[in-house]
């Protein structure tokens, strides 16, 4: 992997960081009010599902790119939907 390609890389996980995140506190404002660590709880579980997540946003990105919204959203959407797991579940 070139300097480029890791720094590309790096970028796209702090945007779907960012976007899951931002997207985690408006679908569960319950998290507003949650202990830290239930909270933590979440984004452990949303940095253990963002591996393969990204594996198969590239992958995806690669086979479509015509759809790379819709696969970014997708990639968000999974990693939203392991943190309201973890919150639903407390």
């Amino acid at each position: 992997m070139t300097p480029t390609q890791a720094s590309n890389l790096e970028t796209l996980g702090n945007k779907l960081g960012t976007a899951a995140l931002t997207t985690l506190i408006r679908l569960c404002p319950e998290i507003r009010t949650a202990s830290d660590e239930v909270r933590e709880a979440a984004c452990a579980a949303m940095r253990a599902k963002s591996g393969e997540a990204v594996d198969e946003l590239l992958e995806d990105g690669k086979a479509c790119p015509w759809m790379a919204e819709t696969i970014f959203a997708s990639a968000v959407m999974t990693l939203v939907n392991a943190g309201i797991k973890v919150l639903r579940n407390t």
